[in-house]
Protein backbone atom coordinates (compact mmCIF):
# COMPACT_ATOMS: atom_id res chain seq x y z
CA UNK A 1 0.00 0.00 0.00
CA UNK A 2 1.26 3.72 -0.96
CA UNK A 3 2.22 5.88 2.09
CA UNK A 4 1.21 8.54 0.00
CA UNK A 5 -2.14 8.98 -1.95
CA UNK A 6 -1.61 10.47 -5.94
CA UNK A 7 -4.72 11.27 -7.64
CA UNK A 8 -5.75 12.99 -10.86
CA UNK A 9 -6.68 16.95 -10.59
CA UNK A 10 -9.42 16.86 -13.31
CA UNK A 11 -10.34 20.76 -14.46
CA UNK A 12 -13.56 21.45 -15.34
CA UNK A 13 -14.26 23.98 -18.08
CA UNK A 14 -16.97 24.68 -20.70
CA UNK A 15 -18.61 21.31 -20.27
CA UNK A 16 -15.76 19.55 -20.71
CA UNK A 17 -12.03 18.76 -19.28
CA UNK A 18 -9.28 20.74 -20.21
CA UNK A 19 -5.85 21.92 -19.24
CA UNK A 20 -4.25 25.10 -18.47
CA UNK A 21 -0.35 26.17 -18.01
CA UNK A 22 0.00 28.88 -15.18
CA UNK A 23 -3.69 29.08 -15.08
CA UNK A 24 -3.76 30.23 -18.52
CA UNK A 25 -5.25 29.26 -21.75
CA UNK A 26 -7.10 26.08 -21.12
CA UNK A 27 -7.18 23.38 -23.74
CA UNK A 28 -9.94 20.82 -24.47
CA UNK A 29 -8.83 17.19 -23.69
CA UNK A 30 -11.72 15.27 -22.97
CA UNK A 31 -14.97 14.23 -21.72
CA UNK A 32 -15.16 14.13 -17.71
CA UNK A 33 -16.69 10.51 -17.51
CA UNK A 34 -14.64 8.50 -20.11
CA UNK A 35 -11.72 10.06 -18.16
CA UNK A 36 -12.91 8.47 -14.93
CA UNK A 37 -14.09 5.03 -16.29
CA UNK A 38 -10.28 5.15 -17.17
CA UNK A 39 -9.26 5.97 -13.99
CA UNK A 40 -11.38 3.88 -12.21
CA UNK A 41 -9.18 1.14 -14.43
CA UNK A 42 -5.67 2.33 -13.00
CA UNK A 43 -5.63 2.45 -9.33
CA UNK A 44 -6.36 6.10 -8.75
CA UNK A 45 -6.12 6.85 -5.16
CA UNK A 46 -8.54 9.78 -5.49
CA UNK A 47 -9.84 12.61 -7.47
CA UNK A 48 -10.26 15.86 -7.53
CA UNK A 49 -12.46 17.42 -9.87
CA UNK A 50 -12.59 21.12 -9.99
CA UNK A 51 -15.33 23.80 -11.88
CA UNK A 52 -12.66 26.58 -12.92
CA UNK A 53 -15.39 28.58 -13.67
CA UNK A 54 -18.52 28.09 -11.47
CA UNK A 55 -17.21 30.71 -8.98
CA UNK A 56 -16.55 33.73 -11.99
CA UNK A 57 -19.74 33.09 -13.34
CA UNK A 58 -21.65 33.58 -10.42
CA UNK A 59 -23.47 30.05 -10.50
CA UNK A 60 -23.85 27.14 -8.49
CA UNK A 61 -21.96 24.18 -8.65
CA UNK A 62 -22.89 21.77 -11.58
CA UNK A 63 -25.42 19.49 -9.97
CA UNK A 64 -25.65 17.42 -13.35
CA UNK A 65 -21.91 16.70 -13.69
CA UNK A 66 -21.47 15.96 -9.93
CA UNK A 67 -23.87 13.33 -9.97
CA UNK A 68 -22.66 12.04 -13.60
CA UNK A 69 -19.08 11.37 -12.22
CA UNK A 70 -20.07 10.73 -8.66
CA UNK A 71 -21.81 7.74 -10.09
CA UNK A 72 -19.02 6.06 -12.12
CA UNK A 73 -16.23 7.01 -10.01
CA UNK A 74 -15.22 4.35 -7.63
CA UNK A 75 -12.88 6.19 -5.58
CA UNK A 76 -12.82 8.73 -2.93
CA UNK A 77 -13.88 11.77 -4.97
CA UNK A 78 -13.43 15.83 -4.10
CA UNK A 79 -15.35 18.66 -5.93
CA UNK A 80 -14.57 22.11 -5.81
CA UNK A 81 -16.48 25.44 -7.66
CA UNK A 82 -19.07 27.79 -6.86
CA UNK A 83 -20.00 26.08 -3.41
CA UNK A 84 -20.95 29.30 -1.14
CA UNK A 85 -23.24 27.38 1.08
CA UNK A 86 -23.65 24.29 3.81
CA UNK A 87 -27.11 23.51 2.06
CA UNK A 88 -24.71 23.16 -1.01
CA UNK A 89 -22.47 20.74 0.58
CA UNK A 90 -25.16 18.58 1.84
CA UNK A 91 -26.39 17.97 -1.75
CA UNK A 92 -22.81 17.39 -3.37
CA UNK A 93 -22.27 15.11 -0.49
CA UNK A 94 -25.60 12.63 -0.75
CA UNK A 95 -25.03 12.84 -4.38
CA UNK A 96 -21.95 10.48 -3.50
CA UNK A 97 -18.84 12.98 -3.57
CA UNK A 98 -16.63 12.47 -0.39
CA UNK A 99 -14.89 15.63 0.15
CA UNK A 100 -15.18 19.52 -0.72
CA UNK A 101 -12.50 21.92 -1.61
CA UNK A 102 -12.82 25.72 -1.14
CA UNK A 103 -11.26 28.15 -2.47
CA UNK A 104 -13.08 31.73 -3.13
CA UNK A 105 -14.87 30.42 -0.12
CA UNK A 106 -11.40 30.00 1.97
CA UNK A 107 -10.76 33.68 0.92
CA UNK A 108 -14.18 35.99 1.04
CA UNK A 109 -15.99 33.55 3.64
CA UNK A 110 -13.58 31.41 6.07
CA UNK A 111 -16.33 31.00 8.18
CA UNK A 112 -18.20 28.32 5.55
CA UNK A 113 -15.19 26.16 6.41
CA UNK A 114 -15.55 25.99 10.12
CA UNK A 115 -19.74 25.56 9.27
CA UNK A 116 -19.01 22.78 6.90
CA UNK A 117 -16.27 21.04 9.33
CA UNK A 118 -18.85 21.07 12.01
CA UNK A 119 -21.70 19.67 10.10
CA UNK A 120 -19.75 16.77 8.04
CA UNK A 121 -16.54 17.10 9.70
CA UNK A 122 -12.99 18.46 9.01
CA UNK A 123 -11.86 15.54 6.69
CA UNK A 124 -14.71 16.22 4.31
CA UNK A 125 -13.15 19.94 4.01
CA UNK A 126 -10.07 20.70 1.52
CA UNK A 127 -8.93 24.53 1.68
CA UNK A 128 -7.12 25.29 -2.03
CA UNK A 129 -4.89 27.65 -1.98
CA UNK A 130 -3.17 29.13 -4.97
CA UNK A 131 0.48 30.81 -5.12
CA UNK A 132 2.79 32.40 -6.87
CA UNK A 133 5.61 34.83 -6.63
CA UNK A 134 4.84 38.48 -6.89
CA UNK A 135 7.12 40.66 -8.88
CA UNK A 136 9.16 40.94 -5.99
CA UNK A 137 9.79 37.22 -6.24
CA UNK A 138 7.58 36.24 -2.62
CA UNK A 139 4.97 33.91 -2.29
CA UNK A 140 1.66 35.26 -2.62
CA UNK A 141 -1.79 33.77 -2.11
CA UNK A 142 -4.16 34.57 -5.58
CA UNK A 143 -7.72 34.30 -6.48
CA UNK A 144 -9.62 34.55 -9.75
CA UNK A 145 -7.91 32.17 -11.46
CA UNK A 146 -4.41 33.48 -10.19
CA UNK A 147 -4.87 37.40 -11.59
CA UNK A 148 -5.39 38.82 -8.54
CA UNK A 149 -3.07 38.86 -5.37
CA UNK A 150 -4.83 38.48 -2.02
CA UNK A 151 -1.75 39.99 -0.31
CA UNK A 152 -1.54 36.85 2.09
CA UNK A 153 1.36 34.59 2.67
CA UNK A 154 0.98 31.36 2.19
CA UNK A 155 1.84 30.20 5.48
CA UNK A 156 0.15 32.46 7.19
CA UNK A 157 -3.43 31.43 5.37
CA UNK A 158 -2.45 27.48 5.68
CA UNK A 159 -2.15 28.63 9.48
CA UNK A 160 -5.60 30.07 8.94
CA UNK A 161 -7.30 27.72 6.92
CA UNK A 162 -6.31 24.82 10.09
CA UNK A 163 -7.35 27.02 12.43
CA UNK A 164 -10.89 27.04 10.47
CA UNK A 165 -11.24 23.82 10.40
CA UNK A 166 -9.77 22.25 7.11
CA UNK A 167 -8.64 18.84 7.51
CA UNK A 168 -6.41 19.16 4.39
CA UNK A 169 -4.64 21.79 1.91
CA UNK A 170 -4.46 21.32 -1.70
CA UNK A 171 -1.71 23.61 -2.33
CA UNK A 172 -1.22 24.76 -6.18
CA UNK A 173 2.01 26.50 -7.76
CA UNK A 174 0.41 28.63 -10.44
CA UNK A 175 3.93 29.40 -11.41
CA UNK A 176 4.92 25.68 -12.08
CA UNK A 177 0.94 24.42 -13.06
CA UNK A 178 1.27 22.94 -16.44
CA UNK A 179 5.03 23.42 -17.31
CA UNK A 180 5.84 19.86 -16.23
CA UNK A 181 8.91 21.43 -14.51
CA UNK A 182 8.42 19.77 -10.98
CA UNK A 183 6.76 20.33 -7.76
CA UNK A 184 7.71 23.90 -6.26
CA UNK A 185 9.72 21.58 -3.09
CA UNK A 186 10.66 24.95 -1.38
CA UNK A 187 7.46 26.30 -1.09
CA UNK A 188 5.75 22.79 -0.31
CA UNK A 189 8.31 22.48 2.22
CA UNK A 190 7.28 25.86 3.99
CA UNK A 191 3.66 25.31 3.95
CA UNK A 192 4.09 21.15 5.66
CA UNK A 193 5.94 22.45 8.10
CA UNK A 194 3.65 24.97 9.37
CA UNK A 195 0.51 22.80 9.67
CA UNK A 196 -0.29 19.61 10.73
CA UNK A 197 -3.01 18.76 8.62
CA UNK A 198 -1.97 16.47 5.38
CA UNK A 199 -1.23 19.05 2.48
CA UNK A 200 -1.79 17.87 -1.53
CA UNK A 201 0.83 19.58 -3.77
CA UNK A 202 -0.76 20.33 -7.00
CA UNK A 203 1.45 21.99 -9.94
CA UNK A 204 4.25 20.95 -12.05
CA UNK A 205 4.60 17.13 -12.11
CA UNK A 206 6.20 15.85 -14.87
CA UNK A 207 7.94 12.77 -14.12
CA UNK A 208 7.90 9.95 -11.42
CA UNK A 209 11.35 12.14 -10.01
CA UNK A 210 9.26 14.86 -9.72
CA UNK A 211 6.45 12.99 -7.67
CA UNK A 212 9.16 11.34 -4.93
CA UNK A 213 11.28 14.88 -4.56
CA UNK A 214 7.45 16.67 -3.26
CA UNK A 215 7.54 13.61 -1.03
CA UNK A 216 11.04 13.35 0.39
CA UNK A 217 11.97 17.14 0.19
CA UNK A 218 8.58 18.70 0.72
CA UNK A 219 7.02 16.26 2.75
CA UNK A 220 3.81 15.99 1.10
CA UNK A 221 0.78 14.23 2.10
CA UNK A 222 -0.40 13.51 -1.44
CA UNK A 223 0.54 14.30 -5.05
CA UNK A 224 -2.40 15.69 -7.81
CA UNK A 225 -1.02 15.54 -11.26
CA UNK A 226 -2.72 17.05 -14.00
CA UNK A 227 -0.92 17.60 -17.33
CA UNK A 228 0.93 13.57 -16.32
CA UNK A 229 -2.77 11.94 -16.44
CA UNK A 230 -3.77 13.50 -20.13
CA UNK A 231 -1.30 14.12 -22.23
CA UNK A 232 0.82 11.03 -23.70
CA UNK A 233 4.45 13.41 -22.71
CA UNK A 234 4.64 17.10 -22.82
CA UNK A 235 4.21 18.57 -26.09
CA UNK A 236 2.06 15.91 -27.14
CA UNK A 237 -1.63 14.83 -27.85
CA UNK A 238 -4.20 14.03 -25.20
CA UNK A 239 -3.88 10.44 -23.34
CA UNK A 240 -5.71 9.85 -20.38
CA UNK A 241 -3.34 8.05 -18.14
CA UNK A 242 -1.56 7.26 -14.76
CA UNK A 243 1.90 5.82 -13.49
CA UNK A 244 1.65 1.69 -13.15
CA UNK A 245 1.14 0.86 -9.56
CA UNK A 246 4.49 -1.05 -9.42
CA UNK A 247 6.39 2.30 -10.41
CA UNK A 248 4.27 4.32 -7.75
CA UNK A 249 5.49 1.33 -5.09
CA UNK A 250 9.10 2.09 -5.64
CA UNK A 251 9.11 5.53 -5.09
CA UNK A 252 6.78 6.39 -2.42
CA UNK A 253 6.66 3.33 -0.23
Amino acid sequence: MLTTRVMPCLLYYNRGLCKTVKFKNPSYVGDPVNAIKIYNEKEVDELIFLDITATAENREPDYKIIRSIATECFMPLCYGGGITSVEQVKKIFEIGVEKVSFNHAAIHHPSLITDVAKDFGSQAVIASIDVKKNIWGKYEVYQKRGTKTTGQHPVAFAKKMEDMGAGEILLTSIDREGTWEGYDNELILRITESVSIPVIVNGGAGNLAHLEQAVKVGNASGLALGSMVVYQKKGMGVLINFPLRTELEKILK
